[in-house]
């Protein structure tokens, strides 16, 4: 029996156990901030697979030196990332895998049909918070490594697992692994993408706009300037960023450009009280950027277009709103679809699933902008985990996908380190 057969084999006869080990990650619930347990739990597991394995919180004064940092509420005392690390005996290609622990918060319990921290098991569906995001790539890219070791391979070249936290607010859990110094010559990040080849990411760029009205008493309203309707206008001024963006750029990976580059406002703030004149007004949104775009210019465009665009209105004229750009970031990220990690990973989608893959680019952002630009690791994306699932209310993923990813990452990692 060659080493393919014997990876096939035992992922057939374990896929209990890979179905069982993604259903105890999502029984640890993981918020972001609260990944403690689920590190814990994570580090056991490798260690008892035998590898080595790094358990570190990352430093905010080391984060805050680093040009791709993103200022955080709070620190990450308790709430460690976990690196393993399976050593090779030498001679072949590292490789990286990368993914993140931590989820939104479940949200209003009336909106799961199945327990948000259950792991429940319906029609070919696993059921919990991070079942797509992405606790199913955390499954898929330990137990093709577990599939390895226990089909008795030695590879000659390292892998290297990263489990990271706060990936929902910052990334900076994986920047800290960067700074680390953790790198290898291929990166495969485990995010959702439908089982779709993914060379790159968007970038993602939120922002506030605050817009100021006039006081004024209810009963004089009409000496006042409201600012939920000064506020409107800008909504749309946001909406019509969008479209002008939407018909000028095109990239290979986007082809529906529309899906990719979102622009919107998701939150409107105004107002104090039922009878009281609403005079100042907080918009709080987000924008997205295709890769090769340079976000600081983006950045420019957005706030002189809005400037520009309510400039018809006399008030706003003399009082623009103020455009911040706070909280989330992320840089647009990709590899050339021809990289030889790319190259790699289709082939084995090939043989194990006997059809070509679907290249696109990732809806979202992502951590391989970290590894791509200052990691010295060339990182495509790939995992079970559906798009279209990430955030949703009674999240799921196709038990199919986690067996069948798991098959691919174990096949591509053997290619690529090579069998000593």
């Amino acid at each position: 029996m060659d080493y393919s057969q014997r990876i096939n084999r035992w992922i057939e006869q374990n896929q209990t156990t890979i179905i069982s080990f993604l259903q105890d990650l999502i029984r640890v619930p993981s918020v972001t901030g609260e990944e403690g347990p689920i590190q814990q739990f994570i580090a056991g597991q490798l260690q008892e697979m035998g590898l080595e394995v790094d358990v570190f919180e990352p430093s905010l004064d080391t984060l805050r030196k680093h040009p791709a940092f993103v200022e955080v509420s709070r620190g990450f005392e308790g709430r460690p990332n976990v690196v393993g690390i399976l050593k090779g005996t030498g001679g072949g290609k590292s490789l990286l895998f990368n993914g993140h622990v931590d989820v939104i918060p479940a949200g209003a319990t009336e909106s799961w049909q199945h327990g948000s921290w259950s792991g429940d098991i319906a029609e070919g569906r696993l059921y919990g918070r991070g079942a797509s995001d992405m606790k199913s790539g955390l499954a898929a890219m330990t137990m093709a490594v577990k599939a390895i070791l226990e089909s008795g391979i030695r590879l000659k070249g390292d892998i290297i697992l990263e489990y990271t936290v706060d990936e929902e607010l910052s990334g900076n859990g994986t920047l800290a692994c960067v700074i680390k110094g953790y790198q290898a010559d291929g990166g495969i990040c485990c995010e959702t993408s439908s089982m779709r080849v993914q060379p790159g990411s968007i970038g993602r760029i939120w922002f506030e706009i605050k817009v100021q009205g006039m006081a004024a008493g209810i009963q004089r309203r009409w000496e006042g300037v409201n600012a939920i309707e000064k506020g409107y206008l800008v909504t749309q001024a946001v909406a019509d960023f969008e479209r002008i963006r939407v018909k000028r750029l095109s990239h290979p990976l986007y082809p529906d450009i529309l899906g990719a580059i979102p622009c919107m406002v998701g939150v409107f703030e105004s107002g104090s009280y039922h009878s009281a004149f609403p005079d100042s007004c907080l918009l709080k949104g987000s924008m997205a950027t295709v890769p090769g775009e340079d976000s600081s210019a983006v950045k420019a465009e957005f706030v002189e277009f809005i400037r520009e665009k309510v400039a018809g209105d006399p008030w706003l004229k003399e009082h623009p709103p103020e455009v911040i750009f706070t909280g989330y970031f992320a840089e647009p990220s990709e590899i050339p679809v021809d990289s030889a990690i790319v190259r790699t990973l289709n082939r084995n989608f090939i043989k194990v699933m006997g059809k070509e893959p679907v290249i696109t680019g990732r809806e979202g952002a992502a951590d391989i902008r970290f590894m791509n630009k200052y990691g010295n690791t060339p990182t495509v994306i790939f995992g079970p985990g559906l798009t279209e699932q990430m955030h949703a209310n009674n999240e799921w993923v196709n038990i199919e996908d986690l067996i069948q990813s798991t098959k691919i990452l174990a096949h591509t990692i053997l290619e690529w380190c090579q069998a000593d």
